[in-house]
């Protein structure tokens, strides 16, 4: 299948990703800092599934109502699964769980490594990287291991399920190589052209491994184009690196440490958290580059951020980050300047230290999920 079989145009990020930007009138004063609204962290619901899988880890909040799929609702995959209580074996969860606002939690899929549709070299293990794409297609990451340790952590995939949960495609190789994080643009089917996304997805096993705990400067960002057309699965058109040389290594704590976050900013250019060296990246014109930028630009380094995580933009632009280090989330303008900080999460040893992970804004843009890795749950600020 070539390119041009999908839709050409892309709809503006800031539709597409359900932001709206907040312009100032001439003069005014830039508005205040999201996070300046919220105020209370609240716990919604556990993430701990009937298989005893733990260790949140993506967060997408749900923006259509489709089979088994219901608007507002937030999914959340796990990367751990039950074994050797509490921790778990990272690299071996297999649940996605979907919860309502309310704190109701139901299974959305369960994943069996032995029963793919295609491959994903070692099996399952659900990464940050998730999203829903138009159609009800949920795309998650794998970086999977044999024993919970980077020493048996292979490539994995992107698994692509439908609606119900039932995994349909996987898609491998090509750069894929430890998928950690993901954010996607999308155009629904328009007359005869088919539906278009670009995924971008952070890799991080690209020589970490064989590092043996060093930092390696191999992590990659993929832009990775789909096209969609009805009931078949998405199919992969297109693989670019956008992105190279970032930072990585290997953790017995987290597995691995190397880009996460990523966010498209309402001008085109994506956000990438560089977790090792605590700061934020810009990547020009991410959705038609045909080259990598290498780790693009530095826009803020260091201050509050402290091994940023997981990562959202604001409806202004603004860029949301969750610390790995401390518990708290950042925010940052696009121009690199820390606006506010707040603590959301003061457990773990020590406090806040490895509890944060992925985050996600409500339909309302009011309030932001996001999971504690400590007490398995899902939480918000707001």
């Amino acid at each position: 299948m070539k390119l041009r079989a999908c839709s050409s145009a892309l709809v503006s990020a800031a539709l597409t990703l359900g932001l709206t930007a907040v312009a100032s009138p001439a003069g005014a004063a830039d508005p205040p800092p999201f996070l300046d609204r919220l105020h209370t962290v609240s716990t919604v619901a556990s993430t701990v599934p009937e298989n005893g899988d733990v260790n949140p880890y993506g967060t997408f909040t749900i923006r259509e109502s489709i089979g088994d799929l219901h608007r507002g609702n937030v999914l959340v995959s796990n990367f751990n699964n039950s074994a050797n209580p509490p921790a778990g074996e990272q690299g071996r969860g297999t649940t996605l769980v979907q919860i309502t606002p309310g704190g109701t939690r139901t299974t959305f899929a369960t994943i069996d490594p032995n029963n793919l549709p295609g491959p994903c070299p070692g099996g399952v293990g659900l990464t940050t990287a998730l999203t829903v794409l138009p159609g009800g297609w949920v795309v998650v990451g794998s970086l999977p291991t044999a024993d919970g340790t980077s020493a048996t952590a292979q490539a994995g995939c992107l698994l692509v399920l439908d609606k119900h949960g039932t995994v349909r495609e996987t898609i491998s190789d090509e750069g894929i190589n430890g998928p950690w994080d993901m954010t996607a643009v999308s155009t629904e089917k328009r007359g005869g052209e088919k539906g278009r996304t670009e995924l971008f997805v952070t890799n991080v096993l690209n020589g970490t491994v064989a590092g043996g705990g060093q930092q390696v400067d191999e992590g990659t960002v993929l832009r990775i184009t789909l096209c969609t057309d009805g009931d078949e699965p998405p199919q992969r058109v297109a693989t670019t690196v956008i992105g190279s040389g970032f930072p990585e290594r290997t953790d017995p704590a987290a597995l691995v440490v190397g880009p996460t976050g990523v966010g498209l900013g309402h001008d085109g250019t994506l956000f990438v958290a560089d977790t090792v060296l605590s700061r934020i990246t810009a990547i020009p014109d991410a959705l038609t580059r045909k080259d990598s930028a290498g780790i693009g630009r530095v826009i803020t380094s260091g201050g509050n951020l402290n091994g940023p995580l997981g990562m959202a933009i604001t409806p202004k632009g603004d860029i949301l980050t969750v610390n790995g280090g401390d518990g708290n989330i950042v925010e940052t303008t696009e121009r690199g300047r820390q606006v506010a900080t707040k603590q959301i999460n003061n457990e773990g040893n020590p406090p806040g230290a490895g509890a944060l992970f992925g985050l996600a804004l409500d339909l309302d843009h009011d309030a932001v999920y996001f999971v504690n890795n400590v007490d398995n749950e899902l939480d918000v600020l707001h």
